[in-house]
Parts: structure tokens; C-alpha cells; sequence
């Protein structure tokens, strides 16, 4: 892993302190370029990170029942085989992030096992 410093201003400083442990995956996130839908879930994790929360909250962490009902709905679209190419990149951003969730609530449990 390589240790990267950089300046910022002062109030976006006292923000990401908040995020620190999980300021990897909050970067992952916003350089992943989600151009569809699925960036109300990425704003939804990346609020939800901002708040600092402890490796447990983390590993319990969902998303809202709104971005879990679209999902359900891409799904049995995708199934049906009624996916529009709009709805297929969605799809495919949604794997994208339930991937970087995998990892980070995986980061988490090592966190939490750690401290134990």
C-alpha cells in the first residue's frame, strides 16, 4: 500500500478526519464514475461514511429500501431479459458497488476483529 499526503483546505480537512478509516473506499467511489442511477447510492454510502462510523456500523450498514427496491427491479428486469442499455449500465454500476461494499465491510470486520 503506498502513503499518499496531500493538502486541502481547512474545511474539507475537518470532513474527511470524520472518514479517515474509509477515506480509500470514499475515493474509489468518487473516481468509479457512475454516470447512471446507481450515484444515489454512492451518494447514500458516501454520506453514510462521512459520519465516521465505527467498523461494527459499517459491517451492519445497508442501503436504503429505495436503492434496494431499484436493484430488485434491474434484477428481475435483467432476468426477464427486458433490460433497456440504460438499465444493463445501471446493473453493471450496481455490481460495481456491491463490490466495493463486499471489500469494505470486509476491511471493517478485520477492524473489528482487531480490536477485540
Amino acid at each position: 500500500m503506498v502513503e499518499m499526503t496531500m493538502q486541502v483546505p481547512d474545511n474539507l480537512a475537518q470532513r474527511l478526519r470524520r472518514m479517515t478509516p474509509w477515506l480509500p473506499t470514499v475515493l474509489e467511489l468518487g473516481l468509479a464514475g457512475f454516470k447512471t442511477p446507481a450515484t444515489q447510492t454512492v451518494a447514500e454510502i458516501i454520506d453514510f461514511l462521512s459520519a465516521g462510523p465505527s467498523p461494527a456500523q459499517v459491517v451492519e450498514y445497508s442501503v436504503s429500501d429505495r436503492s434496494q427496491e431499484r436493484l430488485r427491479r434491474l434484477l428481475a428486469l435483467n432476468q426477464a431479459g427486458l433490460l433497456s442499455q440504460e438499465e444493463h449500465a445501471e446493473l453493471d454500476e450496481d455490481e460495481h458497488i456491491e463490490h466495493i461494499m463486499v471489500l469494505l465491510k470486509a476491511q471493517a470486520r478485520e477492524r473489528s476483529v482487531g480490536k477485540n
